[in-house]
């Protein structure tokens, strides 16, 4: 087995290989916030019910349709290696993105969003796999953070392209679909250049007679379950207000008769401010202090950044505070640590898997809570605001108890302490 420090001393291509592989992030919320973008119109011109909205939410690249991407691309990306996963599920994601370019009736949009979830999903474990593999021990969180900034432009992008086009109609729209079909064929030309994860490669050669098969029994041991459990509900029930906060917050803004530039602006300036978050606190910070401390730090202040809207209401001053407050909390929270640790607690054998696991439990769950979330946002706001803030505690409360902390460690230390 290769030491740390030869893991350590990387070629100089390993920020540019972060790069195109976590622009999947950019293409993965681009999608969502594309959608969302389009949804009052969709609702107007093919007169959907929220039932009908509930669905495209549920299958889109945001929920279900994307968690079962990740099951089948991570059970991939273990078995026949990072590289064929990451270079061509691009292709896929530009055939779906063909039924939301040229949507005609309500059945393509599903149809769209499906395919371009499943896309989507299979790229997460195979990007963040690849990006913890390659990264230098004492900067696997700078590099993880590359994908989290990443993952922020994509709604930055769209939703300022979104205010400017949004009076063209659906036709101003679909370029925004475009634009992010034209990068996924982009990427299956970039990637092509990109190599294998080298730790991978070498726990194939070390298996043996065993190599290309995926070691079930140790992925579902008590200390693997157990991770996966634990990063399922702390991620899981962020994501529930995350889901929510992404899709649906262009489309609640309009709902509420809010200025018509609040529906993009606003949303924007979230994950703007996120981006500067992961960039200034994050990555600079992720490998050097306690891991634990800057969780926390962020999870009190989306706890409270989500309780003013319980309190306050949808109004436009109390919705500008909301998310100034949780898009500076946002950048070193549940989602920056999620992708951190699904690639820190488990091996290189399995660690592709279960990170698709744990990504399809969180995005199915987030399918079904979507079902309601239109219909209870109608109705009653104040109750769906509340629920919100419990995951948020919840979430909160179950990442500070069990957080781990493994900055500075290689990969293989990290296996090695927790299989003795």
């Amino acid at each position: 087995m290769t030491t740390t420090t030869d893991h350590a001393a990387r070629p100089p291509g390993q920020w540019r290989d972060t790069v195109l592989a976590g622009l999947a992030n950019y293409i993965d919320s681009g999608s969502i916030v594309a959608g969302s973008v389009a949804l009052a119109l969709w609702k107007d011109l093919y007169n959907l019910s929220d039932t009908f909205i509930g669905l495209i939410a549920a299958f889109s690249a945001n929920a279900i349709s994307a968690g079962v991407g990740a099951f089948i691309g991570g059970w991939l990306c273990d078995k026949v290696g990072r590289k064929k996963i990451y270079q061509y599920d691009m292709l896929f994601y530009a055939f779906g993105m063909m039924f939301l370019i040229f949507a005609s009736a309500a059945w393509m949009i599903i149809a769209g969003f499906l395919l371009v979830g499943l896309a989507v999903g299979a790229d997460i474990p195979a990007s963040w796999s690849l990006i913890a593999e390659q990264a230098p021990d004492d900067k696997r969180g700078a590099h993880s953070g590359v994908a989290q900034a990443l993952w922020n432009l994509g709604p930055v992008v769209v939703l300022v392209a979104g205010y400017f086009l949004t009076p063209f109609g659906i036709d101003g729209v679909r370029w925004l679909f475009i634009h992010l079909a034209v990068i996924a064929l982009g990427l299956t030309f970039l990637r092509s250049r990109m190599s294998e994860s080298q730790r991978w490669v070498e726990v194939q050669v070390a298996r043996g007679e065993k190599a290309g098969t995926v070691p079930w029994r140790e992925l579902f041991s008590p200390r693997y379950i157990a991770a996966m459990f634990y990063l399922v509900a702390m991620y899981g029930l962020w994501n529930l207000w995350a889901g929510y906060n992404g899709f649906f917050t262009p489309y609640l803004i309009e709902q509420n008769n809010l200025p018509e530039w609040a529906a993009t602006v606003l949303p924007a300036s979230y994950f703007l401010l996120c981006i500067l978050s992961v960039i200034f606190i994050f990555m600079p910070l992720a490998d050097k202090v306690s891991q634990r401390l800057l969780f926390g730090i962020s999870a009190v202040l989306q706890v409270a950044g989500m309780a003013m809207l319980a309190l306050f209401g949808f109004t436009l001053e109390t919705v500008i505070a909301h998310i100034v407050i949780m898009g500076l909390a946002g950048g070193f929270g549940a989602q920056s640590f999620f992708q951190l640790w699904s690639a820190e607690l488990f091996p290189t054998e399995i660690r592709s898997t279960a990170q698709g696991m744990t990504f399809a439990m969180v995005r199915i769950g987030l399918g079904i809570w979507s079902l309601a979330v239109p219909a209870l946002a109608s109705n009653d706001f104040t109750t769906l605001a509340w629920i919100l803030t419990g995951f948020l505690v919840a979430s909160g409360v179950i990442g500070l108890i069990w957080a781990p902390s493994n900055q500075g460690k290689s990969l293989e230390a990290i296996a090695a302490e927790r299989r003795g």
